[in-house]
């Protein structure tokens, strides 16, 4: 077949083959003096218009088009192709088709008439879209089906002798990309049938991290090594209904936290020590490669909101919009190199076990963008029970343990701009601390600490007060409020950062002042596409204020953190991100030295 007989036969459009089903149609219902009597040979005819048994293996390159091709435009008509509507019974159906069309007619023959052409899911047609030659021969083949069907069904035998002919031709003009689709077909039936019957599951899909990272820190009063760390993260995604999502996922690791500390006689920072620069491979590692689950949650919707349930493990970010892009990446290893730089504080106030639900409202592309109203609850120690036998006795349990409350309003003005508000209520007990993620029990804490105290990000003294009291540590109630907000001038800078003022209030002793804020700018796919260059600073949890009785002395000079990286993406499935993290005033402490830490992370994902 000649090349411009090819390009002619791709530019055949759904008015041609309207024209000829029309009078197929026309031929059966209304029968002339024009009109043979079909002999049975005609079925084979026109079955033969379809796709004919021939082995064509595909190219290794270009097989995963194929499969969509295959699937998307082989099923168009049945109602189970993944983005179509289904088999629309009206033209009107298809709002972006207008009786003033050229197609109008041919279009409103193959929907009503013959049921062989389908919508997309926002109820359009997309006629003006380019069209492949393995496009029109799907098409093609679903209407000869059609055709087969009614010829079968015994409505009429009576076919134009010209519509034969008509469809003859056409079989002879796409022969070859019937033939060369029927023999993909077959060999990708024949994969999947290998995968189906070698398939892990029909409704899990596993998603994997492992991170490698060289990580040191300079300038400290005593020498340190440098130290080669990692953390994997398998993830079992498994869907039950197509929309929900149970998430099983274990961790491994033996990344443990740098704290900073030594013995006051060498201008260390006992006895408090900090939190600061906690990096996100240190949470979620187990210190000694062991495995373990580490977050347990299930997503599913309930009307247009999405609800979240977790059994273990789970994270304020986890459902809450945090307006933070390209920092955060909860806590793994594709955004920001710290926990602080990932996303407002607020967010690592408690976690654990619990629920919340996110309401949508807005409508993307308006001034008033896709925007949303959230609720949520999370018991530190929801799984340790109370009673004679058990240990601990009291302090425990869903309701009558360490909890975080939080609630949220999220605006996106113009897909440009993003604010947030968030609150969060929360009851720590004595020495849990106030930021600490809920600490699961895989959070490997720092071996050094003078005092038993819990956190992710902070100060020592911001995450537990009461330390500065005589008489010993103490419960704490804490009001938090947070402000977030996300900027995107262009679309290669984002610029985003927050504030958080935490009151707390010390059990039977006092209140407490608690102030963190930072703010960063990342430059998206500079160098290559899905690499970030970032850079961030704040102050971290800092203890501002504190009204006690009893009280020693303390500095609360502000614990700046300043963090720049460079995520370079070698493919789709490996980045390396070298990174820095200056401490000043390490410990809220003006006194003590600078600490620069360095990083080189490499992060696998699969």
């Amino acid at each position: 077949m000649s090349n411009v007989l090819l390009w002619r036969s791709l530019l055949l459009s759904a008015a041609t083959l309207g024209s000829v089903l029309v009078a197929i149609t026309s031929a059966i219902a209304e029968p002339t003096s024009t009109t043979v009597k079909a002999p049975e040979s005609q079925s084979g005819q026109i079955k033969a218009l379809k796709v004919q048994l021939v082995a064509d293996k595909p190219d290794s390159t270009s097989q995963e088009n194929e499969i969509n091709q295959v699937v998307r435009y082989g099923k168009e008509g049945t109602g189970k192709e993944d983005d179509s509507i289904g088999q629309v019974t009206s033209v009107s159906q298809l709002r972006d088709v207008q009786p003033t069309d050229w197609a109008f007619q041919a279009l409103q023959s193959l929907v009503e008439r013959y049921g062989c052409i389908a919508g997309y899911p926002d109820g359009t047609y997309r006629g003006n879209r380019a069209l492949t030659r393995y496009e029109f021969a799907a098409g093609l083949n679903a209407c000869l089906d059609r055709v087969n069907e009614l010829i079968a069904s015994g409505t009429s035998d009576l076919v134009r002798k010209e519509d034969i002919a008509t469809l003859q031709r056409l079989q002879q003009e796409f022969a070859t990309e019937l033939t060369a689709l029927r023999g993909r077909v077959d060999n990708l039936e024949a994969q999947t049938a290998q995968l189906e019957a070698n398939q892990f599951s029909t409704t899990t899909k596993l998603v994997g991290e492992g991170i490698f990272a060289v990580t040191d820190e300079f300038n400290a009063p005593v020498r340190t090594n440098t130290v080669f760390q990692d953390r994997v993260r398998l993830d079992f995604q498994t869907s039950f209904t197509g929309k929900d999502t149970l998430n099983t996922r274990l961790a491994a690791g033996n990344a443990q936290r740098l704290t900073f500390q030594n013995s006051t006689a060498n201008g260390g920072y006992l006895p408090f020590g900090t939190f600061e620069g906690t990096q996100t491979f240190n949470v979620s590692s187990t210190g000694n490669n062991s495995v373990a689950i580490d977050w347990l949650t299930y997503y599913f919707p309930i009307g247009p909101a999405q609800a979240y349930v977790s059994a273990f493990g789970g994270f304020h970010n986890d459902y809450a919009p945090t307006t933070s892009p390209y920092f955060e990446s909860f806590t793994g290893g594709t955004g920001a190199l710290s926990v602080f730089a990932e996303d407002n504080a607020i967010y690592k106030i408690g976690g654990g076990s619990g629920a919340a639900i996110t309401i949508p409202f807005g409508k993307p592309g308006t001034l008033l963008g896709a925007s949303s109203i959230t609720g949520g609850y999370l018991a530190s120690n929801a799984f340790r029970p109370i009673g004679n036998n058990s240990s601990p006795t009291g302090g425990s349990g869903l309701f009558n343990g360490d909890y975080a409350a939080l609630g949220q309003i999220n605006f996106n003005l113009a897909d440009r701009f993003a604010l947030g508000a968030t609150y969060v209520n929360a009851y720590n007990s004595a020495g849990s601390g106030i930021f600490n993620l809920g600490t699961p029990e895989n959070i490997v804490q720092p071996s050094a600490a003078a005092t038993s105290i819990n956190g992710v990000v902070g100060t020592v003294q911001a995450n537990d007060p009461s330390i500065l009291l005589t008489g010993g540590q103490r419960p704490i109630v804490s009001n938090s409020y947070g402000g977030e907000f996300a900027f995107r001038p262009i679309d290669k800078i984002s610029i985003s950062g927050w504030v958080d003022y935490t009151r707390a209030t010390i059990i039977g002793r006092g209140n407490a002042d608690i102030w963190s804020y930072a703010a960063g700018v990342a430059f998206p796919d500079l160098g290559k596409q899905g690499s970030v260059l970032g850079f961030f600073g704040g102050v971290e949890p800092t203890l501002k204020g504190l009204r006690a009785a009893g009280r020693v002395p303390f500095s609360n000079n502000n614990a700046w953190h300043a963090e720049a990286f460079y995520k370079y993406q070698l493919n789709d499935n490996i980045s390396i991100t070298p990174g820095v993290i200056i401490l000043f005033a390490p410990g809220q402490d003006k006194t003590k030295q600078d600490v620069v830490v360095g990083t080189l992370r490499t992060t696998f994902t699969f």
